[in-house]
């Protein structure tokens, strides 16, 4: 037993920003729409979790070791390789995603404990973004991916959901082999959600900064100059691999969950997580209902100060601030200005009367269009240049990544054409 338990906080200990960035991933706005994927169009859109996996993973792998390689993010990365105007562009797209990301997530998180105990929803999220902005001040990094890290547990619930009803799995099995598609406008938006969700700029930028704050701390990594090492390059796939099969597979239990039981019953109009878990209720009964709600509160706080910490990496980066999650709030000023404006502008938009169900469904299509461009320049970045060391990654991985940015730009192009 103690034999046991010592294997399992090994595991644990060697998982860090690629399990946090896959479970950041299965956010408040992704639960809405892996909820109305599944409502809409049951168990067809299921084999979207595993075509998108390898390519979620390798784009995510690369991005890690673009950070540990270089000790810095993607802005400082994609400044040194292209114009800084493309690179202001792709911070821009990145900044207003996340923040419209962050007032979705804020805003389902307090529907989320409004359906538990009651109360005043608006005023929950305000409380939500306040918390979530004040733990990433005054926690430093080391301690804060803890916590981060435990709350990855809380997606086992939507596991723990799927079992709790009755769910014909060989017609699931079949679905994902065999699914049924069509090119009608919805199911294209649908899938260039989910795929935005799956794939989302946020992440990139996320765990590259993460990668980075790693390398400066961990000792793998012993000199600045030295190259990515074998053996750091299989502890990041490994870490990441782990992430992203933890993502897919939690976003798969949610499809197959909302399948099985709203779409079973004729409700097909699922557009916030917390109005998936309200429509359970009477449905699958108060311990899934239960489990869904609690899923909404707990994933936002694992991905609301991710989304305001990517945003912070890439804008401080882009204009040469000193910007870390370990630095104390008074040798990063501006840094800690750019999270707070970020959780804060989110936190904000949920006291306007922009509709927080519409947020919640076109951050998904947002992040599935800005994508393409950042996927593109991420390749360009480790591709060979003469004369200068370059990041020395295996083929496959350059192979996966640029099949991953066709197989995104397909899909946007598919959703314009569909729209004309």
């Amino acid at each position: 037993m103690p034999a046991a338990r010592s294997s399992l906080q090994k595991v644990w200990s060697a998982l860090g920003p690629g399990l946090i960035t896959g479970a950041a991933d299965d956010d408040p706005s992704g639960i809405a729409t892996y909820s109305q994927a599944g409502a809409q169009f049951g168990y067809s859109l299921a084999w979207t979790m595993l075509l998108t996996l390898p390519f979620m993973a390798a784009i995510q792998i690369i991005s890690a070791c673009i950070g540990w390689d270089t000790g810095a993010g993607l802005a400082r990365n994609i400044a040194d390789r292209l114009p800084r105007p493309v690179l202001f562009c792709i911070v821009a797209l990145l900044a207003v995603a996340n923040t419209i990301n962050i007032a979705a997530d804020l805003a389902a998180m307090g529907e989320g404990l409004r359906l538990i105990v009651g109360g005043p929803a608006i005023a929950y999220a305000l409380l939500f973004g306040v918390v979530c902005l004040t733990a990433e001040i005054l926690v430093p990094y080391h301690r804060y991916v803890g916590y981060l890290k435990f709350l990855t547990l809380v997606l086992f619930v939507y596991v723990a959901a799927a079992f709790s009803v009755q769910v014909p799995w060989l017609h699931v099995l079949k679905s994902v082999l065999w699914p049924q598609l069509s090119l009608n406008r919805n199911m294209l938006l649908t899938i260039v959600a989910v795929f935005g969700t799956t794939i989302s700029p946020y992440l990139f930028f996320w765990q590259a900064s993460q990668e980075a704050e790693e390398s400066h701390l961990s000792h793998r990594r012993r000199q600045a100059a030295a190259p990515l090492s074998a053996s750091a390059f299989r502890h990041i796939a490994r870490d990441t691999w782990t992430g992203m099969i933890v993502s897919n597979l939690i976003a798969f239990f949610i499809i197959v969950t909302t399948a099985a039981t709203l779409h079973a019953h004729g409700l097909t109009q699922i557009t916030t997580a917390a109005e998936a878990a309200e429509a359970l209720r009477p449905i699958a009964g108060v311990f899934t209902f239960a489990l869904f709600a609690a899923g909404i509160i707990g994933t936002g706080l694992l991905a609301v100060p991710v989304l305001a910490g990517s945003a912070a990496y890439a804008v401080a980066e882009s204009f040469h601030l000193r910007g870390s999650l370990e630095l104390p709030a008074n040798r990063a000023l501006g840094f800690y200005a750019i999270v707070s404006a970020a959780t804060l502008a989110g936190a904000g938009l949920t006291l306007t009367s922009i509709d927080p169900i519409a947020m919640l469904f076109w951050t998904a299509v947002i992040n599935g269009v800005v994508a393409v461009p950042i996927m593109a320049v991420m390749m360009i970045v480790i591709a060979p240049r003469g004369g200068k060391r370059t990041l020395a990654l295996p083929a496959w991985l350059h192979t996966l990544g640029w099949l991953g940015t066709l197989l995104m730009a397909l899909t946007v192009a598919a959703l314009v054409w569909s729209a004309v």
